[in-house]
């Protein structure tokens, strides 16, 4: 009977290499990993999946109870669990046990197998590694560790059991790590003892002379593990991707170049030059231009570099800095391009139909397949046409997914006009099946799952009005009508006990916008505009109250609020096929000249002026939304007592919406010397926020404007400059370039307009004048 202990670097391309080259030549009749031994029942799943993947241990119920055991291609544990599958070897794991990890006891963590998480991450007192680097007069442990097992590929595994020895004398393990030891132990006694003659175990390097006889008893071990808490784990394989291989990603004993390492791996013959050629196929992609000869250069300036620095293969680091130096020619942005695309890499990975899955996975998988929407690690744009019925089921289910805590897709701006287009940007993340697995609890089907979540949020507490207009808002985006009921209820019952009007102004647009993307969708929403009128009265009630002795703040809060309810009004009063609603002129101008500027959601804030009273959601013998929220404002505008921001602003809505004949005198009076600059400055402010096409198409407000600013005194426009700035430099640069030739051309008409000079009366001042000039004569 033999015992052969192979350490190895977690995820080293050399190890994998020498790993599977030893297993032909050992032909061992039994393989232990270092992995939990759970997943024994998945080994024989390997040949199906394509990694890189990871073993996940969860517990039901379990708020975090979950750990990943990643393997990529080049992981020296998978080419093991690959030989034994194809050879029909048993196959085990031989680390603690997952139910014990998940209990409480700290989870599998880095080691000093894995050269590149330092020392104190691993909580050890002496770095493995960096030892025996020094010991070779060497600086870098990474450096040197690639150099003597990863570029070789010939591990010569007594060389390191003999060195892992020498560094481990005399240090006692903690107890986390005591007792991952005395499991190994205890699991190649079984193996031992079920009569395998040729054992070959794969596991860290550090843990090499803790597996070698003499072994401690075996009461010594079972004693450092009697007593450990324990669960009831459930383990599958997912997906994985290089970019969580990687040392930032979280996992401790990755590395921070999957994509280099892989490339090692799979591509043994002259990877430099291969590597140098990828990078300039990915340069190119990216519109750069990159020739042959740059390859060529750049692989002669690699070799040179490490023929300087003494090394048998040029490493990451040499083909970097040849890449930057020739490739790119020293741009910086160029070589973060290779770094994201090659040395990190994108890849990811794929498990099949057999591996265990709950039916909230599985009923993914199918739409997925049905949809034809494929999960990558890359970012990748999606624009939805939402009239076509494959791009809104697909819209359908990226909103369902949202709910349950899986962002897949992030919803951008549309490029197109109107509520037609979705554009999503979609990057599958491996930690999304942990939160499908943790929602299985909510439903078998991704539809049913979301709906459930959607009930428990608006029965949660504490929950706010906003909140629950937000989820009415993602159900009806997600189709989700099960839910609307619980949902809707919730809402009625906040929004009747909320008296707060700016909370209800806050939630109203959502509200609004959901009712009408519904419709447009397709979904009905039985009771919304029940509960939207019902929010609209009470705000149209609360806000002449709400509008009473404000600060500078204040007034500024509340008029976003109040531009957000106008441009929902405008949206809630919209009735396709309805007789437009009268108006009349503007100061002069036909309703259809007036400009209109975009409010919420590209809304025009007086889009609701030519639309119709809203039969059908007003009901007969109701007023209609616009006349209700307009009669509100009109009734405020006249009042002392309102800040000029505010008044400013309802003046300008007013006249936009056709409410007001007399906007010029209201200019006049608020910019009359009655009233302190800084007052006239703040409604000028209200007065023309959202654009200043209303200056350039009204000579009349325009000559109000510039009258006053004129008119003011050297300390007065001191004082109202900042407020002036903040106005004027909202305006885009077409507007305020448009008013400035309104103003010149006005400057030039005055200077026209003025009368014949008195010849007459100006003569005696001409004399004068020569006569200083000393041109008396003439």
């Amino acid at each position: 009977m033999t015992v052969s202990v192979l350490g190895v670097r977690h995820h080293g391309p050399g190890s994998a290499r020498a790993v599977r080259d030893e297993l032909r030549r050992l032909r061992p009749d039994a393989i232990l990993i270092e992995g939990p031994p759970e997943a024994d029942a998945l080994v024989a799943l390997a040949p199906e999946l394509e990694p890189p993947v990871a073993l996940l241990a969860h517990v039901p119920g379990m708020p975090g109870g979950a750990a990943f055991w990643p393997f990529a291609g080049f992981s020296p544990e998978w080419q093991a669990i690959l030989y034994g599958t194809a050879h029909g070897i048993p196959v085990r794991f031989c680390d603690l046990p997952a139910a014990h990890t998940l209990a409480g006891d700290p989870g599998p963590g880095p080691g000093p197998d894995a050269p590149d998480a330092p020392a104190e991450a691993a909580g050890l007192r002496v770095d493995p590694i960096g030892a025996l680097a020094r010991a070779a007069g060497h600086d870098d442990p990474e450096r040197w560790w690639e150099d003597v097992v990863e570029h070789r590929g010939d591990t010569p595994f007594e060389v390191i059991a003999e060195a892992m020895a020498a560094v481990r004398e005399g240090y006692e393990p903690d107890e986390r790590e005591a007792r991952r030891e005395a499991y190994m132990r205890k699991t190649l006694r079984a193996a031992v003892k079920a009569g395998f003659e040729r054992i070959a175990v794969i596991c860290g390097a550090w843990h090499v002379p803790a597996l070698v006889e003499p072994f401690p008893p075996a009461k010594a071990d079972d004693a450092v593990l009697r007593g450990l808490p324990k669960v009831r784990p459930e383990l599958t394989w997912v997906p994985w991707t290089h970019g969580r291989l990687a040392w930032w990603s979280g996992y401790g004993a990755g590395v921070g170049s999957p994509g280099w390492y892989d490339h090692l791996f799979s591509v043994p013959d002259r990877p430099v030059e291969r590597w140098l050629t990828r990078a300039a196929a990915v340069l190119r992609d990216e519109g750069l231009a990159v020739s042959p000869a740059h390859v060529i250069e750049s692989v002669r300036l690699a070799h040179g570099l490490a023929t300087l620095r003494g090394r048998p293969l040029a490493g990451l680091g040499e083909v970097t800095e040849a890449a930057r130096a020739v490739l790119c020619e020293g741009d910086d942005l160029a070589v973060e391009l290779i770094q994201r695309h090659l040395v990190v890499g994108d890849k990811l990975g794929h498990v099949g139909d057999g591996t265990p899955m709950v039916p909230l996975q599985r009923d993914l998988r199918d739409l997925q397949r049905r949809l034809r929407l494929k999960p990558e690690a890359l970012d990748r744009e999606l624009t939805l046409d939402l009239r076509k019925p494959l791009d809104l089921d697909r819209s359908h289910l990226l909103h369902r997914l949202r709910l349950l805590g899986v962002e897949w897709g992030t919803l951008g701006e549309s490029r197109g006009k109107g509520t037609f287009k979705e554009t999503w940007t979609l990057r599958w993340r491996p930690e999304y099946d942990l939160a499908l697995i943790e929602s299985a609890a909510l439903g078998v089907t991704v539809a049913g799952a979301a709906a459930q979540r959607a009930r428990d949020l608006a029965a949660g507490e504490p929950v706010t009005l906003a909140d629950l207009t937000g989820l009415v808002e993602r159900c009806l985006l997600a189709e989700l009508p099960e839910a609307l009921p619980a949902v809707l209820a919730a809402l009625s019952a906040k929004a009747a006990l909320d008296t707060d009007v700016t909370r209800l102004m806050a939630a109203l647009p959502a509200m609004v916008r959901a009712h009408r993307y519904g419709d447009v969708r397709g979904t009905p929403a039985e009771g919304l505009a029940v509960i939207v009128h019902s929010m609209l009265d009470r705000v149209c009630v609360g806000l002449p109250v709400a509008v009473t002795g404000l600060d500078d703040g204040a007034a500024a809060d509340l008029l976003g609020h109040v531009d957000g309810v106008h441009a929902a009004v405008a949206l809630l009063d919209e009735s396709p096929g309805g007789p437009p609603e009268p108006q009349r002129p503007v100061s002069g101008r036909a309703p259809d000249d007036r400009p209109s500027e975009p409010g919420p959601d590209g809304a025009a804030a007086g889009a609701g002026a030519g639309a119709g009273d809203g039969a059908g959601v007003a009901g007969p013998g109701r007023v209609s939304p616009r006349r209700r929220w307009l009669a509100t404002l009109r009734g405020m505008s006249d009042r002392p007592d309102l800040h000029g921001l505010i008044e400013g602003r309802l003046t300008r809505i007013l006249l936009d919406a056709g409410e007001l004949g007399d906007a010029g005198d209201r200019m006049s009076r608020a910019m009359s010397r009655g009233h302190a600059p800084a007052r006239a400055a703040a409604w000028i402010e209200g007065f023309l926020s959202g654009g200043g096409l209303l200056l350039v198409h009204d000579p009349r407000l325009l000559s109000l404007v510039d009258g006053w600013l004129t008119g003011l005194g050297g300390e007065q426009f001191v004082e109202v400059l900042p407020l002036l700035r903040r106005t004027f430099g909202g305006f885009s640069v077409p507007e305020r370039r448009a008013v400035g030739e309104r103003v010149r051309s006005a400057g030039r008409r005055a200077e026209a307009d003025e009368p014949d000079l008195d010849e007459r009366r100006a003569a005696a001042a001409a004399s004068t004048v020569l006569a200083i000039l000393g041109r008396a004569d003439g």
